[in-house]
């Protein structure tokens, strides 16, 4: 697989968490036989003290802001992988960050039920190491698709702060689907106004259609990719 991301998303990150340094060691020299940066934890405690860093409790959105994924070792030293997933899961991370879980025989029903609440995938030891590599490709690609939803839902948040008033009240009948003249009607304003204040909106929006606005504001107000 080849990996193409949008280059403005930033440089892509694999967390890998797992309590062997040994496991760590070879996870992160397999990522760069594909050119991929990883970043390694010796447990879910020390990687949970490195995300506080990130500013999460003040800004939930903030982070990460470039395509990210994280390997996690089921089991482990201290805290489970599956218990930092669950963790991951609460704070709304698992959608920019997807998580594959690594597993050994006996954790595969346990990693199938963590597929079920939204993990990317499991694979199981011992792996292919290019099977392995490509769905970590993939959850990158997940990942940077998220980011993308995210930043287009914040820039038409700010596109919609420099609409008026009045233009506020055009764009809601526009998504109604009413024409031109029904709306001139129900504002109390001329067809032309209304043209004017209808191609100004869809200039700020960024749209060329009611139909594309419409889209734009049903995506700018659903609750993924927060």
């Amino acid at each position: 697989m080849s990996l193409n991301l949008d280059p403005t998303l930033g440089l892509p990150v694999v967390y890998l968490v797992d309590d062997e340094v040994v496991v760590r060691d070879a996870l992160a020299w397999l990522l760069r036989t594909r050119r991929l940066l990883s970043e390694g934890f010796d447990s879910a405690e020390a990687f949970e003290s490195w995300l506080h860093g990130r500013g999460l409790d003040a800004d939930p959105g903030a982070w990460p802001d470039a395509p990210s994924c994280a390997v996690l070792d089921v089991r482990m030293q201290g805290s489970s992988g599956l218990a930092l997933f669950d963790r991951l899961v609460e704070r709304g991370l698992t959608a920019a960050m997807p998580v594959i879980f690594l597993t050994g025989h006996g954790d595969v029903p346990t990693a199938v039920a963590a597929l079920k609440r939204g993990a990317f995938d499991f694979v199981e030891k011992p792996f292919s190491n290019n099977a392995l590599v490509d769905r970590v490709e993939q959850a990158l690609a997940a990942s940077a698709q998220t980011l993308l939803r995210r930043r287009d839902r914040r820039q038409v948040g700010l596109r919609l702060a420099e609409l008026t008033e009045r233009e506020r009240d055009v764009m809601r009948l526009v998504v109604e689907g009413r024409p031109n003249k029904l709306i001139a009607d129900a504002l109390d304003i001329s067809v032309r106004t209304v043209e004017v204040h209808r191609a100004r909106i869809f200039e700020k929006i960024g749209v060329k259609s009611a139909v594309e606005l419409a889209n734009r504001l049903r995506d700018a107000t659903s609750t993924e990719a927060r």
